[in-house]
């Protein structure tokens, strides 16, 4: 094991609106993703995901672990609440400062973290949304998705953040696992392109989740 760590870091909309069925389908994809990371031999060696949610309050469900140590909390929803991605992306900004390793003379650094979004509606705090939107523009994230889940959720807001918005008709597990297994070939698919500074090309995404053109 060489000790660079690929940094995953996902963003997970808990709002009151995804109470009930789609967060139940959130932690069924979640599994789906863990399955599948375990699958992959260099995910397996050196990806670390960091599980962050935000409805009215951001929280850090799962610091930043390796894959081969994670084991996954439950997801869960207030009654009722707040969009606070702005928040959640200031956080994980912060989190990004705190935790990669930097190259120097006696290690490699860790690789470029990638930062995978899902919300199902659009971001409350928007004055917030548009500062993080240009802290994560300077973070250099070899990847940032952003995911609209839902009939409600506004593509718009996210097409600030990236150029890579994906959608997701459904807020049930086919969706959310099909989604959460994208997540995981394009975590696998940056062993190929790990070292490489320009954007990450990433596999297509299944037929259920349409990109946002």
């Amino acid at each position: 094991m060489s000790g660079r760590r690929l940094p995953v870091y996902l963003a997970l909309d808990t709002s009151g609106s995804m109470r009930g069925e789609p967060i139940q389908a959130v932690n069924v994809g979640l599994q789906a993703l863990l399955a599948s990371l375990r699958q992959n031999p260099f995910a397996l060696e050196s990806a670390s995901l960091c599980i962050v949610t935000f409805d009215a309050e951001v929280r850090q469900v799962l610091p930043l672990t390796p894959v081969e140590q994670l084991v996954l909390p439950e997801i869960v929803c207030p009654d009722s609440g707040p969009t606070f991605l702005g928040a959640a992306l200031h956080a994980i900004c912060d989190m990004v400062e705190r935790d990669i390793r930097k190259s120097c003379a006696e290690h490699k650094g860790d690789w470029r973290p990638l930062l995978f979004v899902m919300t199902d509606g659009k971001p409350s705090d928007t004055y917030d949304y548009q500062q993080a939107v240009l802290r994560v523009g300077q973070a250099d994230f070899a990847t940032v998705v952003a995911c609209a889940a839902g009939p409600k959720s506004d593509p718009a807001p996210l097409r600030l953040l990236t150029d890579r918005v994906l959608s997701l008709d459904t807020l049930d597990s086919s969706g959310f696992s099909s989604f959460f297994q994208w997540v995981s070939s394009a975590v696998g698919a940056g062993s190929a392109s790990v070292g490489t500074s320009g954007p990450r090309e990433l596999p297509p995404p299944p037929p259920e989740v349409q990109v946002v053109l």
